[in-house]
């Protein structure tokens, strides 16, 4: 079988709408398995909630509900920049596809800047589990309670960090002018998985802040 040397896609692919959807299909297998991931953190967060509802109240009192409503601001912008990242990459705009990628950027670093301001001060008041728990409170199980925050928490932040190199990676290949119109196979998959790190901080915030 011949090849080209000069297509715009891989060898091992018949053209670029078979590169495309094979590599759509490996981005929604990963996701599943990130989801599946988190699921079972979720099936943990509420088996643990049944069984001690009293530490839960008094954890969930315990977080500060402003920095956690600033954060979702901060991702359901993000998600939205990153769509458009992707819809002005798909018509050839990279001009101001970048832009959105910046903006992205910046939405997921400052989430980040909350969440640093907002761990320290739980460490600082010795809610960390483990050896560093010295929080004097009502319930003798809220040290569970703060250990799955501390969990579920640092995890979606550790996923955040990702993406920040993830769309980086992006928008440094932006300006070396690798997308276009018909090579948006990139973008488009680093966006699904950044909406699924918002959706899941989306559901984790109610759950956790408010005690839903």
């Amino acid at each position: 079988m011949s090849t080209n040397n000069h297509a715009d896609f891989a060898h091992h692919f018949e053209s670029r709408e078979h590169e495309h959807e094979t590599s759509k299909l490996g981005v929604w297998l990963f996701l599943a398995t990130e989801i599946l991931m988190f699921g079972g953190l979720f099936v943990a967060f509420f088996l643990f909630r049944n069984l001690y509802p009293e530490a839960w109240k008094e954890g969930s009192a315990l977080l500060s509900v402003g920095m956690g409503a600033l954060n979702t601001v901060v991702l359901i912008t993000s998600s939205f920049t990153m769509a458009l990242a992707v819809h002005y990459t798909q018509r050839g705009m990279n001009d101001v596809a970048f832009k959105h990628l910046l903006i992205t950027i910046a939405c997921a670093a400052g989430f980040m800047v909350v969440k640093y301001f907002e761990y320290t001060h739980k460490i600082h008041a010795g809610t960390l589990p483990g050896g560093s728990y010295f929080f004097a409170g009502q319930s003798e199980n809220l040290p569970l309670f703060f250990g799955v925050y501390f969990i579920m928490t640092g995890l979606h932040g550790l996923h955040i960090l990702v993406g920040i190199g993830l769309i980086t990676w992006l928008a440094i290949r932006n300006r070396r002018g690798d997308f276009s119109a018909s090579n948006f196979t990139a973008v488009e998959g680093v966006g699904l998985y950044w909406h699924i790190v918002d959706i899941i901080w989306i559901f984790l915030f109610p759950l956790l802040y408010l005690n839903f």
